[in-house]
């Protein structure tokens, strides 16, 4: 296997290959384009058809979005971030429909090893983050790799999600935690 394709298929794998490099490069050049155009529609929704692996009707990002690779990511309809929103997504980041994001979060596929020998050598690994329908982000909340949001969730300001979160659910703090259904 190829490291793209290790780092698809969730194994460990060197994110520092010419390929890999490369595809970071591009879509650095296309978040720099997209963060530094100005707010006329049209041109910012032909960069995000150019970066992101899918999106559906009504996907508004404001700047700055920054994202590893874009192809990983996949939204819905009726998706809304607000400004500075980082995806890692080493691998596939799915996020569903009527999803609302406040500003300053992070979602993150990607991981490294606890050894600091693996780490020097370049390892990391990546898992897959969805989130689900019908779900609000609230500011300053990171998203860890592997972690699913299920539908109809509220993720509070500031929480950090290192496990899914049922469907239905109010979540807060760090670690989040379900504090209520919905």
């Amino acid at each position: 296997m190829t490291e793209k394709e290790k780092m698809l298929a969730g194994q460990p794998y060197n994110a520092e290959t010419p390929l890999l490099r490369q595809e970071r490069l591009k879509a650095r050049q296309l978040c720099f384009e997209y963060n530094n155009t100005p707010p006329e529609k049209g041109r910012a929704v032909q960069i995000l058809d150019r970066l992101l692996g899918k999106h559906g009707k009504n996907c508004c990002i404001n700047p700055n979005f920054f994202c590893d690779y874009g192809y990983n990511i996949e939204v819905g309809d009726n998706f809304f971030a607000n400004y500075n929103l980082i995806v890692l997504d080493c691998a596939k980041v799915t996020i569903g429909d009527n999803v609302f994001i406040a500003p300053n979060v992070g979602i993150y596929t990607a991981g490294h090893p606890i050894d600091a020998a693996s780490r020097r050598a370049g390892e990391e690994y990546a898992k897959p983050v969805r989130i689900g329908n019908d779900v609000w982000i609230g500011g300053g909340v990171s998203i860890l790799p592997g972690v699913f949001v299920g539908n109809n969730c509220v993720i509070g300001a500031g929480s950090v999600v290192t496990k899914n979160i049922p469907d239905n659910s109010v979540a807060v703090g760090n670690p989040c935690k379900v504090i209520r259904k919905i």
